[in-house]
């Protein structure tokens, strides 16, 4: 039975600070927009959730998660981690140094960004964001 795209859908993917985990999220992210009839995504998704998985996992020592909702035709990846300060601002794409780079790539590529500090269950950290919208 096809499934209707219009009806929403969410997936949490907790990974451990451990690179290699950035490597299993685009994977993950592949297989479930590819599952759900969302290949015209996949590309700028997998690259949106790889800077923000990245992020997560270089910038801080705790676990992360990567979280993917579909929802009124719009795409949102965010990923959580364990500290609660703001993200490095989005640098220039120009600079020839890699650090800074990922989210003026989210910035240049996504529908919209953003993030929010979070505390839920005893457990305090952030949420930074990105949607797509499936044009």
């Amino acid at each position: 039975m096809p499934e209707n795209k219009n009806e929403p859908w969410e997936y949490t993917l907790y990974i451990p600070n451990d690179l290699r985990a950035v490597t299993v999220a685009r994977r993950t992210l592949r297989l479930i927009l590819t599952m759900h009839g969302l290949v015209c995504l996949v590309d700028t998704a997998e690259l949106l959730a790889a800077e923000l998985v990245s992020n997560a996992v270089r910038h801080t020592n705790g676990p992360a998660a990567l979280r993917v909702r579909w929802s009124a035709g719009v795409l949102r990846i965010g990923a959580w981690d364990a500290d609660p300060g703001p993200p490095e601002p989005p640098g220039e794409l120009g600079l020839l140094g890699e650090e800074g780079r990922g989210l003026a790539l989210v910035k240049a590529c996504a529908d919209l960004w953003g993030w929010q500090p979070l505390a839920r269950h005893g457990n305090r950290g952030k949420f930074v964001w990105c949607e797509l919208a499936a044009a």
